[in-house]
């Protein structure tokens, strides 16, 4: 299939059966303020709700054990205006130690360390805690990794440090592939990411998606919707956001990115701005990534099961 989708592919590929699996499920849980006891509150809510159990560390536990090194894959390019939360992760990680993970076995990671501190976050290789790395801290390997039309070198704290990765991508639009969330994200492991912007980052985001070590690594993605934002992105653009005040949980790449890409249209269409599609950056890539050579996830809504808490 040629990467130019034609309206007849975009349509045959919503449809195309994936294997025999029940509808994927995003969880929006939301909170007035969303700082503090209610950011922790509405983590509890998500997980809980995600994983039907009765408290956040069952939830937990289905996703890491103890003695893992889980890296947490933050998003911090845009600053603190619209990056991942210091607080969300901060409530992560205080989760992932009451689960039984000891704070020498989280990493925090993004692709510089001088994201991670325009974010907030102050870069530490401290064995004894945990540990906030850029990408320059340990770099890339040696090895070219493929897939499709992706070919990059991973990042080392990704392929020899963690164990289990947990995606904290944040929800907002991108002025070249449409919006950026789970699947994007992972761009931060890459060393070459400005090559897969093209065609509106189709095939490429779901390729990179494939890369052994992401696809083999990542278990959940957990987006912070609290500031969202629907045009001008990936930059901070403070006239075009607003306070959706929520958090999104799955561990469908797809079909978070498919509920996330309808918020942002959704806000679009609200503050009368025309659709990705009329601005020609429509995300097919989120098609893409669902349909039969990649089978990544669930992107057809009637196939996601959206559940609010």
């Amino acid at each position: 299939m040629s990467a130019n989708w034609s309206r007849r592919e975009v349509l045959s590929a919503l449809a195309a059966p994936l294997a025999a699996e029940a509808k994927s499920r995003v969880v929006i849980a939301r909170g007035a303020g969303m700082g503090g006891a209610a950011l922790s509150r509405a983590l509890d809510n998500a997980m809980r709700a995600y994983f039907s159990v009765d408290t956040p560390l069952e939830a937990w536990r289905r996703v890491v054990k103890p003695g893992e090194v889980v890296g947490l894959k933050v998003n911090c390019l845009a600053g603190k205006g619209i990056s991942t939360r210091v607080a969300l992760v901060e409530a992560i990680c205080e989760r992932l130690q009451e689960t039984g993970v000891p704070q020498k076995n989280i990493v925090v990671w993004d692709r510089l360390n001088t994201d991670l501190e325009s974010a907030g976050f102050h870069p530490s290789t401290n064995p004894n805690r945990v540990r906030y790395l850029g990408n320059d801290v340990l770099g890339y390997g040696n090895e070219l990794v493929a897939h499709g039309e992706a070919g990059s070198l991973l990042c080392r704290t990704l392929t020899d440090v963690c164990d289990a990765v947990i995606n904290l991508p944040v929800l907002k639009d991108h002025g070249i592939v449409g919006v950026t969330m789970a699947l994007k994200n992972m761009f931060g492991a890459i060393h070459n990411p400005n090559k897969y912007h093209l065609n509106v980052g189709d095939p490429y985001v779901a390729d990179v998606y494939m890369l052994g070590p992401i696809r083999g690594k990542v278990r959940l993605h957990l987006c912070d919707a609290i500031t969202a934002q629907y045009e001008g992105g990936p930059s901070f653009m403070p006239q075009w956001t607003w306070p959706f005040n929520g958090l999104l949980v799955s561990q469908d790449p797809v079909a978070m990115d498919a509920v996330g890409w309808r918020i942002i249209e959704q806000k679009r269409a609200e503050r009368g701005m025309p659709p990705l599609k009329a601005l020609r950056r429509e995300p097919t890539y989120i098609i893409r990534a669902a349909g039969p050579a990649h089978r990544l996830g669930v992107s057809d809504p009637a196939r996601i099961d959206r559940v609010e808490v």
